[in-house]
């Protein structure tokens, strides 16, 4: 099971950065995690979305 967050969590931090404003950005990771490792997957990109955007926006 940690395997698989791990996974999720990379796939969706690659992801994530897809978008162009913080709700693009969630929904690709959510989305992303969804399909790797169910609704648990969705929350943990849908919150890597969110702290990319957070982190590219103060750029």
């Amino acid at each position: 099971m940690r395997s698989i967050v791990l996974t999720t969590a990379l796939l969706a931090l690659g992801l994530a950065a897809c978008g162009h404003n913080v709700e693009q950005r969630a929904a690709t990771g959510a989305a992303a995690g969804l399909v790797i490792a169910g609704p648990l997957g969705a929350a943990v990109g849908a919150g890597v979305g969110t702290v990319i955007s957070k982190s590219n926006d103060k750029k």
